[in-house]
């Protein structure tokens, strides 16, 4: 392989690290301008050699992703051995498609930017591990679709870090509703009580890895970040299409799996010029941003959107919030899953110190008994994966009491989608379900962007 640190002022020197050429997945690393390109390296693969190769241009983005990886190589505890050999350049996507050192390209930034990045890739035979949106325009749909077609007729697989299906209350909600003496069956609902509705709220200002999260400022940029209704918005779809319809391949061409978006709006979430550089370490808005400031210099970010559509006739809705920080605790998340017999819902906000918590509630009065017995049966059920599992009385129903050993962090779920992708990569090949839901998921989001643009 060629060694980049070759040439002082592009690359930068690892230290020596045993041979990779034996391990069948090599990371390339293209403009990490996102952290979460930083946390699929927390821990190491036995599968991937441990040399990565990054593109990218110089600049804080890439110092901030550098010192991640650095920091995970030097705690005390398990620390990862990762060897970073560095290609600094404008011209680092031409330069690592020209070199190919590794298999795998793993993106996470610039959304704008990132279906071409894809793109690029598949055509030049590299498989794709992308952080989420895959895209954020209507026009782009065609893009991915096409190249999700290139990918099939090369053997290769793009997958999208979908991190929201490891979390374990999100588990155990899916779980619970394949129960039918429990559950009952999914019902319909209708556009002003879907079946399934998800509800998240994040804050621009926050902290990861221990530290104050340093965002980039074209993250305030719509046409680069994506609004929200196209980005958080994609976990949510991606929960409900696995939640719903568990190991089913939905396809928003066929008509009798009816893919339909039948409303959606957006809006505005307001920064002051004193949060934007508390946030981005920015002293001024650039110039990029310009058309989003008001005339007191307040800063007009489309990071909120909601939008209502069908599946097989089952209704879900979805919404994504940013506010700018909560002082009390960090990001909040709603979720309900209606049965004939039962309502699953996790709430997480104060009351749950801000945790994912899982709840059962009987769908009517007259089930209290029966679920309440079907409960204990169900958890018994599950408790050969998940010893402990246990259920008290809480409100209107049932709090499922989940083991701290089950509860991993946001950071470690990076760890278990890499993991989930590197299993597709050897069995060469993604699950039909898997295949058919990535493109429907985008084609749900991306037509909620252009209804939300129509006159209500």
């Amino acid at each position: 392989m060629l060694i980049l640190a070759a040439c002082t002022s592009c690359a930068d020197e690892s230290p020596e690290v045993p041979s990779t050429t034996e391990r069948d997945v090599i990371f390339m690393t293209l403009d990490p301008g996102h952290f979460h390109a930083g946390l699929i390296h927390k821990y190491d693969y036995d599968q991937v050699g441990s040399t990565v190769y990054v593109y990218a241009p110089d600049g804080e983005e890439l110092e901030s992703h550098l010192a991640l990886v650095e920091q995970f190589n030097t705690r005390s505890e398990n620390p990862t051995h990762w060897a970073l050999r560095v290609y600094r350049g404008e011209d680092y996507l031409e330069r690592m498609l020209e070199e190919r050192p590794g298999n795998v390209m793993v993106v996470a930034g610039d959304n704008g930017r990132k279906i071409e990045y894809i793109r690029r890739a598949v055509q030049e035979g590299i498989h794709v591990l992308a952080d989420k949106p895959l895209v954020i325009h209507p026009d782009s749909f065609r893009t991915l679709k096409e190249t999700l077609e290139t990918a099939d007729e090369q053997g290769l697989l793009v997958y999208d870090i979908m991190t929201e299906r490891h979390v374990v209350a999100t588990v155990l909600q899916r779980e619970l509703s394949r129960m039918p003496d429990l559950f009952g069956e999914l019902v319909q609902g209708s556009p002003n009580e879907p079946a399934i509705s998800k509800e998240s709220v994040h804050h621009f200002y926050k902290t990861v890895a221990g530290k104050p999260l340093v965002r980039p400022a074209w993250f305030f940029d719509v046409n680069q970040q994506g609004e929200g209704i196209v980005d958080v918005s994609t976990h949510l779809v991606d929960l409900i299409l696995w939640q719903a319809f568990p190991d089913e391949p939905i396809d928003y061409q066929n008509p009798d799996d009816g893919v339909e978006v039948i409303a959606a709006r957006s809006w505005d979430t307001r920064l002051t010029p004193d949060q934007f550089t508390q946030v981005t370490n920015e002293a001024a808005y650039p110039d990029y941003l310009l058309p989003y400031m008001e005339s007191d210099s307040t800063l007009r970010v489309a990071a909120n959107g909601e939008f209502t559509f069908t599946i097989r006739g089952v209704h879900a809705r979805v919404s994504t919030l940013w506010d700018y920080e909560n002082p009390e605790g960090g990001d909040t998340h709603y979720s309900i899953m209606r049965g004939t017999r039962a309502n699953l819902i996790i709430r997480q906000d104060e009351k749950q110190d801000y945790r994912p918590t899982l709840y059962v509630e009987p769908a009517k009065e007259s089930e209290r008994q029966h679920v309440q017995e079907r409960l204990d049966q169900a958890l018994d059920r599950l408790s050969s994966r998940y010893q402990g599992l246990a259920a008290r009385p809480a409100g209107e129903g049932w709090e499922i009491i989940i083991p701290e050993v089950y509860r991993e962090g946001h950071e470690e779920h990076f760890t278990r989608v890499a993991e989930q992708y590197l299993d597709y990569l050897e069995k060469g090949h993604l699950p039909d379900w898997e295949r058919a839901n990535l493109l429907t998921k985008y084609f749900i989001t991306t037509r909620a962007y252009a209804l939300s643009r129509q006159p209500q």
